[in-house]
């Protein structure tokens, strides 16, 4: 028997002052921060965790009354990934800033700049497309293509564009129809071969984007296939007809000295 002090000294066998048994209630009571917890897992079926977090919100705020002092937290893998999306919303922005601010200092040239930037439009189409076409779902692998788009974008206008800069400034072209026209031509097997190349290196990953292990993966590879397609078409065909029209190449470009 376990014997048990008493504040005066003496011992006493514990079955004295309780009865012990088995039973196959709670083993171990959780605190945190000096609070009871309670811990209810889900293992959720469909791939949109978010939408059953949402759901799953208001269910229990409308039905479920709690007593004084109790609350309900949400965690788990819905919560990872706000904080992820939040992280990568962040981290893009300050990349998107250093990035303007570089090729500010490359073109030299605030109509060249923009003309660099106006592909991504051209790729964010063929994404949002590519998501809309598998479920419409913003997962966090999704919001990685598009990042991931977006710079492999950027290296091909601005392979588009300073061809065109090549071509007037060190080969003495005059910058017409015809110099357009070369340069997209020259520029058509790099670009094509870069997108294609890459596609078919994300095209195992976008087939079984519903495979388990592929969350991330599936859905990253789907929105590059989608905006690449888009954006080399348009990068071949609409920018150099937009750098025709509004594009200054040459040693008289450098607008943004002057301004």
């Amino acid at each position: 028997m376990l014997p048990i002090r008493t504040p005066g000294g003496t011992f006493v066998p514990l079955r004295q002052l309780a009865d012990i048994v088995p039973s196959s209630e709670r083993y171990q009571v959780r605190h945190e921060g000096g609070r009871r917890v309670q811990t209810v897992t889900v293992n959720v079926a469909s791939s949109d965790i978010a939408a059953f977090v949402a759901t799953a919100k208001a269910r229990v705020a409308a039905l479920v009354s709690l007593p004084a002092g109790t609350y309900v937290a949400f965690a788990g893998t819905a919560q990872a990934q706000i904080d992820a999306r939040r992280d990568l919303l962040v981290n893009t922005l300050i990349a998107a800033v250093g990035i303007v601010l570089l090729l500010s200092v490359v073109t030299r040239n605030w109509r060249n700049l923009l003309l660099v930037l106006a592909n991504l439009p051209f790729a964010m189409v063929g994404g949002v497309l590519a998501v809309l076409l598998t479920g419409g779902q913003l997962s966090l692998g999704a919001l990685v293509g598009f990042v991931t788009l977006a710079g492999i974008t950027l290296r091909n206008s601005i392979m588009m564009i300073s061809h065109f800069e090549h071509l007037v400034a060190i080969d003495g072209r005059d910058w017409n129809a015809a110099t357009a026209i070369d340069g997209a031509s020259d520029r058509l097997v790099p670009i094509v071969m870069t997108s294609l190349v890459t596609a078919l290196g994300l095209l195992p990953l976008a087939v079984g984007m519903d495979d388990s292990g592929r969350e991330v993966e599936g859905p990253m590879a789907v929105v590059i296939l989608g905006g690449l397609m888009t954006s080399m078409v348009l990068n071949l065909l609409v920018l150099p007809a937009l750098a025709l029209a509004f594009g200054r190449f040459g040693p008289e470009q450098n607008e943004l000295t002057q301004a």
